[in-house]
């Protein structure tokens, strides 16, 4: 702006006014700068750092000095510790460093902290809820999914979640839930979690829907009843491998299931050479079993039976023409470790 000089009865003439600048006067028809009362030389009205004239006009002021926006930025705006960016405007200072409001997250579940609040665990900075998660894992607690507090007795889990009991109500007759409430879901057809609903133990009960066995829940669908409960499909497993039966054939003994493998493996014969179950005859020998087909000598695979004549070496069965194969002195030190640690094997029998 070029201000208007004046004369006696005015405020201020040409031979007065001096640029705040450099101190020289100005023309009669220069084009004069007025910034906040002060006046400049076109030339001098130029950012303190760079010495260029301001873009469009634009200008930032620190300790009466004036500079371009990029050298403020440069010399004194903040820089956020996220993305490296001045922060131009609203500054979070947190965590020892300058934010950008939107940068400035939790670690855990990335939501923003500017507006509610932050507590500082372990060098991180973490909402109330994920603080809340963090210190009950390090007490092997849950944490409630709805008030967000630590659960000190055993949770109710609903919908995928755990919570206080005392949130809910049974569905049926109103009485305030605790952790043996059954969660049921209302209406075939619907996906898991959609029409779900919690009722108490009584309640539950009297809708007669078995509970499985193994998680404790309940049944909606396909049912194995077996050592004497009800099961999931999925969770009437072998006790040994863990492997669902799937309508597959179970072994029952002191009241777990096995898979016919791990049945046989633990209490009933696997063939010595085969590895798999013996379902026929069982022949015994040496302390081990055979299927009757895989009884035979462990050099010339020659087949056995109860009758033929066989000799122990290496803890397995060879026959008598094999054995008189072997050289002396092996078939002599043979003798000699038999007669020392004599072993008292059952004759071979097929059962």
């Amino acid at each position: 702006m070029s201000p208007t000089p004046t004369g006696l009865n005015g405020a201020m003439s040409f031979d007065k006014m001096i640029c705040s600048r450099c101190s020289e006067g100005f023309e009669p028809h220069e084009k004069i700068v007025n910034s906040n009362g002060e006046l400049w030389h076109q030339q001098c009205f130029v950012c303190a750092q760079c010495f260029r004239p301001f873009k469009d006009g634009v200008f930032y002021e620190f300790e009466n000095r004036k500079y371009c926006e990029h050298d403020f930025h440069v010399l004194f705006a903040p820089c956020c510790g996220k993305c490296g960016e001045f922060v131009i405007g609203r500054v979070i200072k947190a965590m020892n460093a300058n934010w950008h409001p939107e940068c400035f997250r939790c670690e855990m579940c990335t939501s923003e902290l500017a507006d509610s609040g932050f507590i500082r665990n372990a060098g991180r900075a973490l909402c109330h809820e994920c603080n809340a998660k963090v210190k009950a894992v390090g007490l092997g607690k849950y944490v409630c999914h709805k008030c967000h507090g630590i659960i000190d007795d055993q949770p109710l889990k609903f919908r995928g979640e755990v919570y206080h009991p005392y949130h809910f109500n049974c569905t049926a007759c109103g009485v305030e839930l605790d952790s043996n409430a059954r969660e049921v879901r209302s209406r075939p057809g619907f996906a898991a979690n959609d029409m779900n609903e919690l009722y108490c133990l009584r309640c539950h009960d009297k809708m007669g829907i078995p509970i499985c066995g193994a998680c404790r829940r309940p049944i909606e669908e396909r049912v194995v009843t077996a050592l004497g409960k009800h099961w999931h499909v999925e969770h009437f497993v072998c006790a040994k491998c863990e492997k669902p039966f799937f309508g597959h054939r179970h072994y029952e003994k002191k009241g777990l299931a096995y898979c016919e493998t791990h049945y046989h493996q633990l209490f009933g014969n696997l063939c010595f050479v085969c590895n798999q179950v013996i379902a026929g005859d069982v022949f015994t020998a040496l302390n081990k079993a055979w299927c009757v087909h895989h009884f035979a000598c462990s050099i010339c695979d020659q087949k056995m039976n109860q009758k033929t004549k066989f000799y122990e070496c290496d803890l397995k069965p060879v026959c008598k023409k094999c054995y008189e194969k072997l050289p002396t002195e092996l078939r002599r030190r043979l003798r000699r470790q038999h007669e020392a640690t004599p072993k008292k094997y059952p004759p071979p029998t097929v059962a």
